[in-house]
């Protein structure tokens, strides 16, 4: 039986895409005491994000409750970053419950972003990993100043409020 310690949580790491300068990948996983179905079904609902997003981004879902998650479905969120109000939008690019999922920025701030999600059978439990490529506008040294750092503290953030909800919570998964 696997055990499931802080040693689950694997902290996001950045690292150039090769073919594409200027343009980053970001990646992290998380092990979790929960079947692919229970944790996917976490991330069905994009209400979820609210809570395992950093409280001081300010993040909320716009689009109304309930929302019927399918390739093609289409998220608008808000949220503050350093104080400047941002809208975002997201289109559902790929729906394949209950192992991966892919959600791609239409409107936003990046010049592009695009976030798999997958969650793979291990023993007694899932492993949860994110694959995020973006691109950055203002090229390596915006990133460096400024994108790198916000993400890894957001991405590290998720990782132990999903560890939290996972891992710990005695309460079902998802709430309403």
């Amino acid at each position: 039986m696997t055990e499931f310690t802080k040693d689950a949580i694997e902290l996001p790491k950045i690292h150039p895409q090769p073919e594409k300068p200027g343009d980053y990948t970001l990646s992290c996983e998380l092990r979790v005491p929960y079947s692919c179905e229970q944790v996917f079904d976490f991330f069905a609902d994009a209400h979820e994000l609210e809570r395992i997003t950093p409280p001081w981004l300010h993040f909320n879902v716009l689009t109304p409750k309930p929302i019927e998650m399918f390739a093609g479905a289409l998220i608008d969120y808000k949220l503050r970053l350093h104080g400047i109000p941002i809208r975002w939008k997201t289109e559902i690019a790929a729906w394949e419950p209950p192992y991966r999922f892919v959600d791609q920025q239409l409107k936003g701030t990046y010049k592009y972003w695009h976030h798999e999600h997958t969650f793979e059978e291990i023993e007694g439990g899932t492993l949860v990993k994110d694959c995020v490529k973006y691109g950055v506008p203002g090229g390596r040294l915006i990133h460096k100043l400024f994108v790198e750092k916000d993400l890894i503290k957001i991405f590290s953030h998720r990782q132990h409020a999903m560890w939290d909800i996972f891992a710990q919570e005695k309460q079902p998964l998802v709430t309403n």
